[in-house]
C-alpha cells in the first residue's frame, strides 16, 4: 500500500480528485453499509431535499478525501502547503499572536482536513491529536506524512493530552477532529443536528485554557485547483461547563457543514456507540 501511495503522490491533484470521485461511486454502490449511513446522516442534518441535493457531491468528494492523501503526505511540505491558494480570516490567527495566546484548531471532517496542520505548521509550531490506526502500514504513512518540521503529533491517550496542554502553556498551536466518536471515557452523549452523538469532552477541556479558538477547514476547489482555507470565530465565546463547551462545539461544527454539506464526510459513523459505552438515554 505505502508503495501505491507513492505512485499516487506523484499525479496531479486533479487527477487524483478524478480518481477519487471515481472510488468514493465505487464505495458507495458495493457497501450498502456506508450507503445506509451516508444517506441516513444526510436525511438528519439536511431534511429528505437537502439529501437529494448534495448526494451526488457528497459521494464524489468522499472519495476525493481519500485519494488526496498521498499529495499531502509524500509530497515536500512546500509543495503541499502551496496547494492552499486562497485564506480566509487569517487575521484570527493574527490576533491570537500578538496576544501570546495558545490556539486550539477545531477541524471537522468536512474538505480536506489533512492540509490544515500541514500548512499552519509552515507559520509556526502545532502538534495535533491523532488515534493510532490498526494497521502497520497507516502508522507508518501517519508518522511518514504528517511528522514534518513544526507539525507534531500526539496519540490519544493522557501522555497526548499532556503534550497538547503543555503546547498550549507554550503558546502554541493545537488541532483536532471534533468530530470524532471517542472512546470509552473520553466523551457524552450530546446532540448533533438533533441526534445524541457520543462527543469528545476533550476538545471543551482545552477550551478552558484560555487559548484562542478558531474553527477551520479546507475547502476543495474544482478541478484540483487547490484548497481555500476558512479560519472562523466561534458564533460566540466558547463558555460553561465542560459538557456545555462540548455541546457549542457541536453546533459550531454544524454551522461549518452547512457552509459546504458536500464536503462533508457523511458516510462516518458519527453515531456509533462505542465499545462498553451505555446508550445514550432515549434509545433505553
Amino acid at each position: 500500500m505505502i508503495f501505491v501511495f507513492r505512485l499516487l503522490s506523484c499525479l496531479s491533484l486533479a487527477w487524483l480528485h478524478r480518481l477519487g470521485a471515481l472510488a468514493g461511486w465505487l464505495s458507495w454502490l458495493f457497501s450498502p453499509t456506508y450507503r445506509r449511513h451516508m444517506r441516513e446522516n444526510m436525511v438528519l442534518a439536511l431534511g429528505e431535499e437537502g439529501e437529494r441535493r448534495v448526494r451526488f457531491a457528497a459521494i464524489a468528494h468522499a472519495g476525493k478525501q481519500s485519494l488526496e492523501l498521498p499529495k499531502i503526505w509524500l509530497r515536500p511540505l512546500e509543495e503541499a502547503a502551496a496547494r492552499v491558494v486562497k485564506i480566509s480570516g487569517w487575521e484570527l490567527v493574527e490576533a491570537a499572536v500578538r496576544e501570546g495566546r495558545g490556539i486550539v484548531y477545531l477541524t471537522p471532517h468536512l474538505g480536506c482536513f489533512e492540509i490544515t496542520a500541514q500548512y499552519l505548521s509552515t507559520h509556526a509550531p502545532i502538534t495535533v491529536l491523532y488515534r493510532p490506526p490498526k494497521q502497520a502500514w497507516m502508522q507508518t504513512m501517519i508518522e511518514t506524512g504528517r511528522a514534518r518540521t513544526q507539525l507534531h503529533i500526539a496519540a490519544a491517550d493522557l501522555n497526548g493530552v499532556r503534550t497538547l496542554l503543555k503546547a498550549l502553556k507554550k503558546g502554541e498551536a493545537v488541532g483536532m477532529l471534533p468530530d470524532q466518536a471517542p472512546r470509552k471515557g473520553e466523551g457524552r452523549w450530546l446532540g448533533f443536528f438533533g441526534k445524541p452523538a457520543y462527543t469528545m469532552t476533550l476538545a471543551a477541556r482545552l477550551t478552558e485554557s484560555g487559548a484562542a479558538v478558531i474553527m477551520l477547514w479546507a475547502e476543495r476547489l474544482p478541478d484540483g485547483a487547490g484548497y481555500h482555507f476558512h479560519l472562523l470565530p466561534p458564533s460566540q465565546p466558547v463558555t460553561g461547563t465542560t459538557e456545555e463547551r462540548a455541546q457549542q462545539i457541536n453546533h459550531e461544527i454544524e454551522r461549518l457543514i452547512r457552509q459546504c454539506p458536500e464536503q462533508y464526510l457523511w458516510g462516518y459513523n458519527r453515531y456509533k456507540r462505542p465499545r462498553g459505552v451505555e446508550a445514550p438515554p432515549e434509545d433505553h
